[in-house]
């Protein structure tokens, strides 16, 4: 699965406003030493670590960015063409070079469950927000697969951890991290009730911390615990009311 380097692993970063914001502060920790990427798409922050030195190459399939950004390539080609390499999708989201590679792969979801699926596509399970994408090729492959999203939305309205995904793109079994503002869920090597108590605890807002602790302590089960007739209630609130909380 590949090891942590001396200079840092490669990075993987999905497209997004999320993205940005955190590969922006990944360029401003003076702990972190320049690194590579290796991701399907280069966006807008990439550029910029690119030219201050804190992003030493990169590799996708595409670029996503400004008009400016793409003219500042443009204009800096001598600079720029040893750095970035745009290779068929093929070979970006190849799983055995992604393993090789040792890829920490950072992807953004709308919704996490508390065993740690994770929902990137969905609003409420029937609304198409995005794609799928390559995060997949990258969460299943990846030598560390991190996934982060706030932890409520619309205000309060509605909580991003809730007791069972409304759709689901990735499983528990691949993803690793979950971060969410209020804090950082390492997930491996956890049983499945330690995975929810640590979900719950670490990345769930206050707000939404009691009921989903009710829940998972009034659950029946065995190994996992769901109550069948409960699961979906936070949604049932949401579609009858327009927030969970009801």
């Amino acid at each position: 699965m590949g090891v942590f380097r001396r200079n840092f692993c490669r990075c993987k970063v999905a497209w997004g406003n999320i993205n940005n914001a955190v590969m922006a502060r990944l360029g401003e920790n003076p702990e972190i030493p320049p690194f590579m990427m290796y991701s399907e798409v280069l966006q807008e922050s990439v550029v910029h670590l690119l030219e201050t030195g804190k992003i030493s190459g990169a590799s996708a399939s595409s670029l996503t960015i400004s008009a400016d950004s793409l003219r500042k390539i443009y204009d800096n080609m001598d600079y720029f063409a040893s750095r970035i390499v745009l290779r068929p999708q093929e070979i970006s989201n190849n799983p055995e070079i992604i393993r090789r590679l040792g890829v920490i792969a950072l992807n953004v979801g709308l919704e996490f469950d508390i065993y740690g699926h994770a929902n990137s596509t969905h609003v409420a399970g029937v609304d198409l927000m995005n794609g799928i994408g390559g995060s997949g090729d990258f969460e299943r492959n990846a030598y560390l697969s991190i996934f982060m999203a706030p932890s409520i939305a619309k205000e309060g309205k509605i909580s991003t951890v809730v007791p069972m995904c409304s759709h689901v793109d990735h499983s528990e079994h691949s993803v690793k991290v979950i971060i969410t503002e209020q804090g950082i869920a390492d997930l491996r090597g956890l049983s499945p009730l330690q995975r929810a108590r640590t979900i719950i605890d670490n990345c769930a807002h206050p707000m939404y911390r009691d009921y989903l602790h009710r829940y998972l302590e009034n659950a029946p089960g065995g190994h996992i615990h769901h109550d069948l007739s409960h699961v979906f209630d936070l949604h049932r609130n949401l579609i009858a009311t327009g927030s969970m909380l009801g």
